[in-house]
């Protein structure tokens, strides 16, 4: 049996300006409300995977705790240990445990949970048997950033990825160490070659929206993020699959939401998209 548990890593606050780019604050201050700072509360949220025949498989690592405390407070990373270690326990495994990590992209908010929390000492990567999952074109974008992201890489921790000998790089093709009946959809509007995973499901596949669609707000197609790379492109790459994912009932997992960890997708009678059946947390979502 498959089983999808979310798991909680630590969180953040960042500007609301940046995180919903195109919507003005009188929008967006009325689904996620900002603090003095005009910063609004982040999730940075895992999947895990257990899989019938005992792999165990983690879709991103959250923003970790690797921070030197000057960049945390800059970064509005909220707890000071590393909250998925503390989670994965709580769901009776540990990193050593974990087979594979799938990442959609290497931006540090999605994969600095891969390194032990910050001591002071040089950057230490965790999950020693795991093979760690990336797209070729998200590979080579952080081994060569643009001057306007080079800022969200992690050169230790692609340092470390790259010596552990377990990266494992894909055109889009679903590699040997994870189930044959995953599937990728490559998304380029954010950055270039992020992956989102589809699983499927009883009742319907689950697909990790990444930075695609972080967060039940963001699945009014207009909405972007200031971040975007390509903002046009990536409103397209957004209805592209949920017009996919309508027409197979699927459900979307959101990375950043701060209280909704999946929904089905919708769409009103002005024919606009949202999240319905939201859920605040998965336990156990079996198939």
């Amino acid at each position: 049996m498959r089983t999808l548990t979310s798991l909680l890593g630590n969180s953040q606050k960042l500007d609301g300006g940046a995180m919903f780019g195109n919507a003005p604050r009188a929008m967006w201050s009325q689904w996620l409300a900002p603090d003095e700072q005009h910063r609004v509360p982040l999730a940075c949220r895992c999947l895990l995977v257990r899989e019938d025949d005992g792999r165990r498989i983690l879709l991103e690592a959250g923003i970790g705790a690797f921070f030197a405390p000057e960049l945390k407070t800059r970064y509005g990373v909220v707890e000071d240990g590393h909250v998925l270690l503390d989670n994965l326990a709580a769901a009776g495994c540990s990193h050593e445990d974990i087979d594979v990590v799938v990442l959609s992209h290497l931006h540090f908010d999605h994969v600095g949970g891969l390194l032990a929390a910050w001591d002071g000492g040089p950057a230490r990567l965790l999950f020693p048997k795991a093979q760690f999952v990336v797209s070729r074109s998200a590979w080579q974008r952080a081994k060569e950033p643009h001057a306007r992201d080079r800022a969200s890489f992690i050169p230790e921790l692609i340092t470390l990825l790259e010596n552990s000998g377990r990266l494992v790089l894909t055109d889009g093709e679903t590699p040997d160490c994870l189930p044959a009946d995953y599937r990728f959809h490559l998304s380029d509007g954010h950055t270039p070659g992020m992956l989102l995973t589809e699983i499927p499901l009883e009742g319907g596949p689950v697909v990790y929206a990444a930075d695609l669609i972080p967060g039940a707000s963001w699945v009014h197609v207009p909405i972007t993020m200031g971040y975007d790379r390509f903002p046009e492109q990536l409103i397209d790459e957004k209805r592209g699959l949920l017009d996919d994912l309508l027409t197979r009932q699927g459900r979307l997992f959101f990375t950043h939401d701060p209280q909704h960890a999946l929904a089905r997708v919708a769409r009103d009678g002005k024919g606009r998209f949202h999240a319905a059946e939201q859920l605040p947390r998965l336990t156990a979502l079996a198939s």
